[in-house]
C-alpha cells in the first residue's frame, strides 16, 4: 500500500503545474504582444521578405530564420486569451492587429515575388504550403497548447521559438503573396487555408489553456454588460470550435480519400490486357483519374473496376478512366508491365532516399540556426566570452564501441571566469540546448 501511495504522490508531484504558473504575468505579456505598432511593423515586413526569399530558393534554413523573427503569434494567442477571460475589447484589438499583420504580410510577399528575378521550375517549398493535412491541425493544436503553457509558466524557456517554427504561420502567408503576384488561385487559397487552420487551432488551444489555468476574468461594472459579453464570447468560441471540427473532419476525409485511391491503384495495376500507368488524385474535390495503356477495356472490365473502386470508398462518379489504347501481344504487355513496376520501385527507392537526405539537411539547418542564436545570446549575457563553437556529432565509447549522439560546446574567454559563473553558464547552455548530456568546455 505504501508503494502505491508513493507512486501516486510521485505522479502527482511530477504532473503538478499549478505551482509553476503565473497567470497575471502571462496576461500582461500576451496583451503586450497583441498590439502591432512601431518596430514590429518593420520586423514583420523584414521577416516576410526573408521567408519569401527562402521559399523562392527552396532554403529551409532561411525559412526557419524568418519564423523565429516573426511577431505573428501575438494577436492569435490574444484571441484565445480574450475568449477565455471574456474581454471584448481585447478580442477586437486582437482581430484588428491580426488583420493588419496579414495584410502587410500579403503586400510585402506579393511585392517581393513581383520584382524577384528568380522563377523556380519546381517550387517545392511553395507547393508544400498549399495542401493542409490533419498533421497541420495536430501541430497547430498542440503547438498552441505548448505556447500558452510556456507563456503562463514562471520560468520561461525556449518553447515559443519552437512553436513559431512548428506551427509555421509565416510561410503560408508568403505563399499566398506568391499566389497574388502570379494570379494563382491554387497557391493563394491553398496557403490561406493552411494559415487559417493554424491560426484557428492555435487560438483554440490558447483558449482552452486560459480556462484550465483559471486566468482572472475581465472586470465589469455593469452586470448586464457582463452577461452580454459572456454570451457573445461563448457564441464566438462555439463558432470557432464548430469551424475547427468541420475543418478537421474535412481534412481527415480528404486524406482518407487520397490514401484509399493510392491503395486502389496499387492493388489494380493490371487490368486484363491493359495496365494503369499513371493516376491523378484530388482529395479536395474527391476525384481519381486513372490512365490506362494497352487493349481497350470492355464494358465488363470497366464495371468490374468501378465495383473494385467502390470497395475502397470511391464512388463511380469520383472515378475517371482515361484510356490510351494500344494493341499488344501478351509478351509485349508483360514486358511493359515489368518496366512500369521496375520504374515504380526505383522511384520509390529514390523518393525514400531523398526524404532521408532532406531530413538530415533539415536537422543540420535547424541546429545551425539554433547555434547562431545561442552564440549571440552567450556573447550578450557573458561579456567575458570571446568565441563560441557548437558542434553535433557522434561519440564512440572505447570500452563497448557504442556510438551515441553528442553535442559539444567550446567556449573561449578573454580572461579568467569565476567557477560560479562557469557553472551557471554550463547549466544555462544545457537547458538552452535541451541536452543534459552536452559536453561543455570552457577555456581561456
Amino acid at each position: 500500500m505504501k508503494f502505491f501511495n508513493y507512486i501516486r504522490e510521485s505522479f502527482t508531484s511530477l504532473s503538478n503545474i499549478r505551482d509553476h504558473i503565473d497567470t497575471e504575468a502571462a496576461e500582461r505579456n500576451i496583451r503586450t504582444n497583441v498590439y502591432f505598432k512601431g518596430p514590429n511593423i518593420l520586423i514583420l515586413a523584414f521577416s516576410i521578405v526573408i521567408a519569401s526569399v527562402g521559399l523562392n530558393i527552396n532554403s529551409t534554413a532561411v525559412i526557419i530564420g524568418a519564423m523565429l523573427v516573426s511577431p505573428l503569434m501575438g494577436p492569435i494567442i490574444g484571441l484565445g486569451l480574450s475568449g477565455g477571460i471574456n474581454d471584448a475589447s481585447l478580442f477586437r484589438d486582437s482581430v484588428w492587429n491580426l488583420l493588419i499583420m496579414v495584410l502587410i504580410s500579403l503586400a510585402a510577399s506579393a511585392l517581393y515575388f513581383l520584382i524577384s528575378p528568380l522563377d523556380l521550375a519546381n517550387p517545392t517549398e511553395l507547393e508544400a504550403r498549399t495542401s493542409p493535412s490533419i498533421f497541420d491541425v495536430l501541430i497547430a493544436l498542440f503547438g498552441g497548447a505548448a505556447g500558452i503553457l510556456e507563456l503562463s509558466r514562471k520560468d520561461k524557456g525556449t518553447v515559443i521559438s519552437g512553436v513559431a517554427i512548428a506551427t509555421a504561420l509565416m510561410p503560408p502567408l508568403c505563399t499566398a503573396g506568391y499566389g497574388i503576384a502570379h494570379l494563382s488561385g491554387h497557391f493563394f487559397f491553398g496557403a490561406m487555408g493552411l494559415f487559417t487552420i493554424n491560426a484557428v487551432f492555435i487560438a483554440l488551444a490558447s483558449y482552452v489553456g486560459v480556462k484550465i489555468f483559471k486566468f482572472k476574468e475581465a472586470p465589469f461594472v455593469d452586470e448586464k454588460k457582463a452577461k452580454r459579453t459572456r454570451a457573445v464570447a461563448g457564441v464566438i468560441v462555439m463558432l470557432i470550435i464548430a469551424a475547427s471540427v468541420w475543418s478537421a473532419v474535412r481534412i481527415v476525409r480528404m486524406n482518407n480519400f487520397e490514401i484509399s485511391a493510392e491503395e486502389f491503384v496499387a492493388a489494380n495495376r493490371t487490368l486484363d490486357k491493359a495496365y494503369i500507368y499513371d493516376y491523378n488524385v484530388d482529395g479536395y474535390h474527391r476525384t481519381l483519374e486513372v490512365k490506362v495503356a494497352g487493349r481497350k477495356l470492355s464494358d465488363e472490365a470497366l464495371s468490374s473496376l468501378t465495383l473494385k473502386a467502390l470497395a475502397y470508398g470511391i464512388n463511380a462518379d469520383e472515378l475517371t478512366v482515361t484510356e490510351n489504347n494500344t494493341e499488344v501481344d501478351d509478351a509485349s504487355r508483360d514486358r511493359i508491365v515489368t518496366i512500369f513496376e521496375n520504374n515504380e520501385r526505383e522511384i520509390a527507392r529514390r523518393d525514400a532516399r531523398i526524404h532521408y537526405l532532406e531530413e538530415k539537411v533539415d536537422s543540420v539547418e535547424i541546429f545551425s540556426a539554433l547555434s547562431d542564436r545561442i552564440a549571440r545570446e552567450v556573447s550578450v549575457q557573458y561579456p567575458a566570452v570571446s568565441e563560441v563553437y557548437l558542434a553535433r556529432g557522434r561519440a564512440v565509447s572505447a570500452d563497448s564501441l557504442t556510438v551515441t549522439p553528442r553535442t559539444t560546446v567550446l567556449i573561449r574567454t578573454a580572461g579568467p571566469m569565476p567557477d560560479k559563473e562557469r557553472a551557471k553558464l554550463k547549466e544555462w547552455l544545457s537547458v538552452r540546448l535541451d541536452d543534459p548530456s552536452a559536453e561543455i568546455i570552457i577555456r581561456q
